[in-house]
């Protein structure tokens, strides 16, 4: 959905300004009055120009700093709108500082806190604000702006043992091919010069070879165009529900990866709805934003399943059940959770137990490529080695007759 700008005047008189995302200019000043602020100006917000890794968005890591930074000084005693002024002015992140002046002048306009964030979804999730909510209708928002920060901690985490598994083999993989693409291209061609001198039949390892490169030489950047088109049809493809559903399906459904994938589902599900039903959110916006946060489309039409069976007056163990995705000792503790009235607490538990289960999961799968790494180099690299110089040990031993 496109965001809008706008200008509007609170009943006191005073100016507001903030960023709205909405479907239309209607519904934002729509969502203004029940606010009540009178829009005096809406307008699209123009795009800005960011390139990757320049200043293109807001870092998680930033958030979690502010976060604590935020509970700090409200545990304090200090002034929502002053936090908020501090704050702004130390950030160096100009798309995070710009959003920040905007929430402040949001609530010194009479917006509470998390209506503020919500105006702002590219920056603050809407986990986010709902657990703020939370914290501003109890009058705990430090408690709840720390629990978010440790939430928001023990989730990257949780991402960088993932990324860390797959730094190494997809590294490994890169740096092979380039080497054998190196060997096809600008190697070979030398050797075969060579070999053509001979006049002799050449191994049949030696004349597979020396097929490949003239197949990579002659349709190298047909087959470069053909993977990008490929990899750029998949992303889009991706984007769709239909796409993201069957790949994800399929993720989850492979050998090695897909075990610590429903293992990082599992562990993302049991800690994000444990804090949000622990910070007092309903236990049907928590199962909603759970669903959108998944990250994984056949989590998310799970745990949507399970919020409309209890919309229909059923547990929350029983679609978890029905759907297969999860294991059966996570729906059976959930299930004395919610006999036991402490759901939240044993989602906690879970969700620990499965931190521990990906750093194990992480190990193997580390364990397991290696092997199978050395194995691939050796016989892709040191294939295509030994074809080459096959037909020099055979001249040297017919010269040595």
């Amino acid at each position: 959905m496109p965001i809008f700008v706008y200008t509007g005047r609170t009943r006191g008189g005073q100016t507001v300004n903030g960023e709205m995302e909405a479907a239309t200019r209607a519904a934002v000043i729509a969502r203004l009055r029940t606010q009540q602020i009178a829009a005096t100006n809406v307008r699209t917000k123009p795009k800005d120009i960011t390139f990757p890794g320049f200043g293109g968005g807001v870092d998680e890591k930033e958030i979690v700093i502010f976060t604590r930074q935020f509970a700090t000084m409200i545990d304090a005693g200090l002034p929502l709108v002053q936090c908020l002024e501090i704050l702004a002015s130390q950030q160096e992140n100009k798309i995070f500082k710009k959003a920040l002046v905007a929430i402040r002048q949001s609530v010194e306009g009479g917006m509470t806190f998390a209506a503020a964030l919500k105006q702002h979804p590219k920056v603050f999730t809407s986990l986010y604000a709902n657990m703020v909510e939370a914290g501003e209708t109890g009058g705990i928002l430090d408690t709840i702006l720390n629990r978010l920060a440790a939430y928001m901690e023990k989730a990257m985490a949780l991402k960088g043992k993932v990324k860390s598994a797959m730094i190494y083999p997809s590294t490994i993989v890169t740096v092979a091919l380039v080497v054998v693409v190196f060997l096809l291209v600008f190697v070979i061609p030398t050797f075969k010069t060579m070999f053509e001198g001979f006049g002799a039949a050449l191994p049949l390892p030696t004349e597979i070879v020396l097929m490949i490169s003239n197949i990579v030489r002659k349709y190298f950047l047909y087959a470069v165009a053909v993977i990008i088109a490929a990899i750029v049809s998949l992303r889009m493809w991706y984007k769709t529900p239909g796409g993201k559903l069957a790949i994800d399906s399929f993720m989850l459904k492979t050998p090695v990866f897909g075990l610590l994938i429903r293992k990082v589902a599992v562990a993302k599900f049991t800690r994000t709805l444990g804090t949000l039903i622990s910070s007092g959110v309903a236990i049907l916006d928590g199962l909603d934003i759970t669903a959108r946060t998944a990250g994984n489309r056949v989590v998310e039409l799970a745990v949507q399943r399970t919020r409309a069976s209890i919309a229909e007056g059923k547990t929350i163990s029983e679609p978890l059940k029905a759907s297969g995705v999860f294991p059966p000792m996570v729906v059976q503790m959930i299930s004395v959770g919610e006999a036991t009235g402490a759901l939240d607490t044993m989602l906690g538990k879970i969700a620990d137990f499965y931190d521990d289960e990906v750093d194990t999961a992480v190990a193997n799968l580390t364990a397991l490529l290696e092997p199978m790494l050395m194995v691939f180099l050796g016989i892709v690299i040191g294939g295509v080695v030994v074809a080459m110089y096959l037909p020099i040990f055979k001249l040297v031993t017919v010269v040595g007759k």
